[in-house]
């Protein structure tokens, strides 16, 4: 397919799948939590909006980051040969094009907020992109992705208070957890694949079969974190009760993953997972103000 390099960044719905814009819900309602529990109650729309806006830059930075660094095995991956940079319908020009645009607005989003956020932009970035080259060496690359998304909430706290405390630190585990968990379920999709290409995940390092349990086991820690968070920073009783319906569909989210049934993926990556994220976002608020 002809790439249209009318466009610098490409085609805007070519751009919104290559960086998979629908799955910003697993990491900005922890990000607004992190003001609201900084703010203990509704942040100021400034810091609002430049939050807001840094977290898609960052995100939108890593995927295509991600994308552009992981072509060669996304091409001969089949899992992965209808996306837009593989098909070319955007090119690596575009690509990296985009990826220098995102950065430049998140780093000056951070500069909008307040100096210990500009003076962590940069480096969060450098963190952000290292994911993609974690695979390489190390099956910790899940949890690496983890405690990138895991910032989300430091950097929502940290954009109304500039100073870390303890209780955006333990959302942060809970976070790193959480995503490291359902990254694992996801990848057990690629386990011959990784194999052959010497990729390091969990399941080609361990098995599917380990896999599971590790990430069952990741699964466990994240209503503790969560209880803990809430427990820090004096939430009423309403979050409790959010962390336990947490736990509870994380329950079902391994009931619907099996080592001989992997058909369920889909559902248990995104359509749990997301609401899993929007209901925490919930629990705080009701935390707050109840």
């Amino acid at each position: 397919m002809n790439v249209n390099w009318a466009a610098p960044l490409g085609n805007f719905k070519n751009i919104c799948r290559m960086i998979k814009i629908e799955h910003s819900v697993f990491a900005l309602p922890y990000a607004w939590a992190g003001a609201f529990m900084a703010a203990r109650g509704l942040p100021g729309l400034w810091e609002l909006f430049f939050l807001t806006l840094a977290m898609v830059a960052i995100r939108s930075f890593a995927m295509a980051f991600n994308r552009a660094v992981d072509l060669p095995y996304d091409s001969r991956n089949p899992r992965t040969q209808k996306r837009p940079l593989v098909t070319g319908e955007i090119s690596l020009a575009q690509t990296w094009f985009f990826c220098f645009v995102m950065a430049v607005v998140f780093i000056a989003s951070c500069a909008a907020l307040n100096p210990l956020c500009l003076l962590l932009a940069l480096p969060t970035l450098l963190f952000a992109a290292l994911y993609s080259l974690v695979k390489r060496f190390s099956w910790l690359c899940h949890f690496w992705l983890g405690a990138t998304l895991g910032l989300a909430p430091v950097a929502g706290w940290i954009s109304v208070m500039p100073e870390v405390t303890l209780t955006p630190i333990l959302f942060f585990w809970a976070v790193t957890f959480w995503v490291a968990s359902f990254d694992i379920l996801y990848s057990c999709q690629d386990v011959n694949f990784d194999r052959e290409q010497k990729l390091f995940s969990v399941p080609a390092c361990f098995g599917i079969s380990c896999a599971l349990r590790i990430a069952a086991f990741s699964h466990v820690l994240v209503p503790i974190f969560l209880c803990l968070g809430g427990w820090s920073l004096g939430l009423s009783w309403p979050w409790y009760a959010v962390c336990a319906l947490i736990a509870l569909v994380l329950f079902w989210e391994h009931r619907l993953v099996k080592e001989d049934d992997l058909s369920r993926i889909n559902m248990a990556f995104f359509t749990l997972n997301g609401a899993i994220s929007i209901v925490m976002f919930i629990g705080v608020l009701l935390g707050i103000y109840l």
